[in-house]
């Protein structure tokens, strides 16, 4: 008989009924440490964000042309009580030289941040324009902001360089008081016009012109010639950096008409502009801030605009096409302050911000700049004077022909405009053909293009 105290042998243990082990999770310090990652990194990101959309303080200077300075600075004043760490000075310029003391200025780093330039002056200036950075605007968004001319001629390289605060173009003023005696209509086209120019003529009885049915044919007393040549030249489907061919004769040779063939226009009458605001003159060619000086000259004077007139039309749907010659602002490409002064012309082109310039410009004249945004169109179409401008923007066109830019006896328009307007007066005295004409102007036109770079040598 065996002890008792030996322990007996035991069963197999059977692991399927053992209870489950407990499962081990993953280290909660490790979470933290994930999640304080995760945390830092998304910190980083909207910190970067922020500072690139937010301009480090900055003092930037602008430069402005025709506005004082109480016309911008409640708008200069909401900018800065929102961005605090930005102080804006706005400096009037004077017109006269302004391009050679803007260029000498941006030469010796002592010029603005901010300047005003002509739409016809972007390649004199390519090298001291900053590009329009995407953070500021798409050039997706900005071609469905402004007018397609804007687009065109603000773009230089591989951007934009340039954000337009207003808008002009060519319009047709019409003496209201003539028309509505003569019992006449506005013309649409430009054989109208001229046919209505002949018909609104009086001369006395020496054959002296007493009242002038429209002043085209000659540049020495014709303002906003080259303009107006221009227009005709781009209708007639010209290229005027290669202006040769029977579309630019006749558009060249239309123009003389009016004072070597028709006679409704000659050197003896005083310039364009003073002679409509004498009431003197049935329709009047210029851009919508003539319309101060006629104002100003003769308050009692009745007139309107009207769209310039148009060639006749295969297509019914194509949009009329004008002349624009209006100011855009642009950055300095060295400045220092680049980001904040973008920002800053960002805000001013704003509905908001344009609106509220328009106000204050009304206060110190019948109205202010035309709108430069396409969805302000409505707000204008109906102005007296405005309203013929902003009907034909979308389809406005621009070359390097345009007159009171003050860009310099070297500047690319006075350059051009000295090459068609010899050609317009040895065609007015009757010294050569439109052919011949030309072929000195497209010389001249090519050696100023290969200047500035515009065409290859």
């Amino acid at each position: 008989m065996p002890p008792q105290n030996i322990p007996q042998p035991q069963q197999p243990i059977n692991p399927s009924i053992l209870p489950p082990l407990p499962k081990r999770g993953f280290p909660k310090i490790f979470i933290w440490i994930g999640l304080g990652i995760v945390i830092l990194v998304l910190i980083f990101v909207i910190f970067r964000l922020f500072s690139k959309s937010t301009p480090k303080s900055a003092a930037i200077v602008w430069w402005g042309l025709w506005e004082e300075e109480n016309i911008v600075s409640p708008l200069i004043s909401e900018y800065e009580s929102s961005h605090p760490n930005i102080k804006i000075t706005y400096i009037k310029q004077s017109p006269q030289d302004y391009r050679e003391r803007l260029t000498n200025a941006l030469a010796k780093a002592t010029g603005p941040d901010i300047f005003r330039f002509h739409n016809t002056w972007v390649p004199m200036f390519r090298a001291d324009l900053d590009l329009l950075p995407p953070s500021i605007m798409s050039s997706a968004e900005y071609s469905k902001t402004f007018y397609p001319v804007a687009s065109s001629d603000l773009t230089s390289g591989t951007g934009i360089v340039g954000i337009p605060l207003e808008y002009d173009a060519l319009t047709l003023y019409v003496n209201e008081d003539i028309f509505n005696k003569a019992g006449k209509t506005p013309p649409t086209t430009w054989d109208e016009l001229r046919n209505l120019a002949s018909q609104l003529t009086v001369k006395d009885d020496q054959g002296t012109i007493t009242q002038s049915g429209v002043a085209l044919g000659r540049t020495e007393n014709v303002d906003h010639w080259s303009e107006i040549l221009a227009l005709l030249m781009i209708q007639n489907g010209v290229d005027l950096s290669n202006p040769t061919g029977k579309p630019a004769e006749d558009a060249l040779s239309f123009f003389t008409y009016f004072a070597s063939t028709d006679g409704v226009w000659n050197v003896t009458l005083p310039p364009s502009t003073q002679a409509f605001a004498s009431g003197k003159l049935a329709m009047y060619l210029g851009p919508s801030w003539r319309a101060f000086e006629i104002t100003q000259a003769n308050p009692a004077l009745k007139f309107k605009t009207v769209p310039v007139p148009q060639l006749p039309k295969d297509n019914p749907n194509q949009p009329d096409i004008t002349y624009a010659t209006y100011w855009a602002e642009g950055v300095w490409s060295k400045s220092t302050k680049k980001a904040a002064a973008w920002d800053f012309l960002k805000f001013l082109s704003t509905q908001d911000s344009l609106q509220k310039l328009y106000q204050s410009e009304s206060k110190v004249r019948s109205f202010g700049e035309p709108y430069s945004r396409i969805d302000m169109a409505n707000l204008l179409t109906s102005h007296p004077v405005l309203g013929s401008i902003i009907t034909q923007a979308p389809g406005a066109a621009s070359w390097y022909l345009a007159s009171r830019t003050f860009d310099g006896p070297t500047g690319i328009n006075s350059q051009m405009a000295n090459y068609f307007g010899d050609a317009i007066n040895a065609m007015t005295d009757g010294r050569t053909t439109p052919e011949k004409a030309l072929e000195t102007v497209v010389e001249g036109v090519k050696q100023v293009l290969t200047q500035y770079r515009l065409i290859a040598k």
